[in-house]
């Protein structure tokens, strides 16, 4: 449970959310920061969003980063899932590992972007990053922080 001191809202209805794990060649991956009215602003994700009314999980990560970042994706591998419990949402992330894109980077809602390696510079980083930055170290043998302090 992420903030378990804060208030839980009282509509605790899972909420389907698809996550691009953008990675290039270099193995380098795709953060952006939270837009500013969203809940944790300003801190650091892997680009998606919720998923809409009869969409799978790769019809709404096409949509969610055609509208957030200006990209369009070629592949979706779905990855791993996880669930968080946020004080305002309860999520599933169903994250997909994209390799594939065209377009250029155009972040649509003036949030910030950052290609990384490990460990991430870039903090805060959002909870419901951090099981993604643990799976890359044991993919990639890494032995250090997945994360500056």
């Amino acid at each position: 449970m992420v903030d378990a001191d804060q208030p839980r809202s009282a509509d605790r209805t899972l909420v389907q959310v698809a996550v691009g794990v953008l990675v290039r060649a270099d193995h380098a991956f795709l953060l952006t920061s939270r837009p500013e009215g969203k809940a944790y602003a300003g801190y650091w994700e892997f680009p998606g969003g919720k998923l809409e009314a009869g969409e799978t999980v790769e019809q709404a990560l096409r949509r969610e980063l055609q509208e957030e970042i200006g990209i369009t994706i070629q592949d979706c591998q779905p990855w791993k899932i996880e669930r968080i419990d946020y004080p305002h949402a309860l999520v599933q992330l169903n994250f997909c590992k994209v390799t594939q894109w065209s377009g250029v980077l155009h972040m649509r809602e003036a949030q910030q972007f950052a290609w990384q390696q490990l460990p991430v510079e870039m903090t805060p980083v959002l909870p419901g990053t951090l099981p993604v930055l643990q799976w890359f170290a044991q993919e990639r043998g890494f032995e250090g922080a997945t994360h500056a302090v």
